[in-house]
C-alpha cells in the first residue's frame, strides 16, 4: 500500500470488504488507531451478530497482517 499511513492503510482495507458486511445488513468504520489497535466500530446487523468474531479473525486480520503489520490488536466498538 506504499506510502499510506497505518490510518489510510486500514480505512483502504475496510472499503475493500464493506460490501460484504453492507450485504449482511451492517457496517464498520475505523474509530481510531491506538498505537498498535485499531479501534473498529460495528454497526447495524454486524453489532449483534455470533459471526463477528469469525469475520475478524478471518477476514480482517489477516489482511491487516498483510497491508498494515503495525497493527497486532483490534478492538470493537
Amino acid at each position: 500500500m506504499g506510502n499510506m499511513n497505518t490510518t489510510e492503510k486500514i480505512t483502504a482495507i475496510l472499503e475493500k470488504i464493506r460490501p460484504y458486511i453492507q450485504m449482511h445488513g451492517g457496517d464498520v468504520r475505523l474509530s481510531e488507531v491506538r498505537e498498535t489497535a485499531a479501534i473498529l466500530k460495528f454497526e447495524g446487523n454486524c453489532a449483534e451478530c455470533p459471526l463477528l468474531t469469525v469475520t475478524v479473525h478471518r477476514v480482517i486480520k489477516p489482511l491487516l497482517a498483510e497491508e498494515a503489520p503495525e497493527i497486532t490488536e483490534i478492538i470493537f466498538e
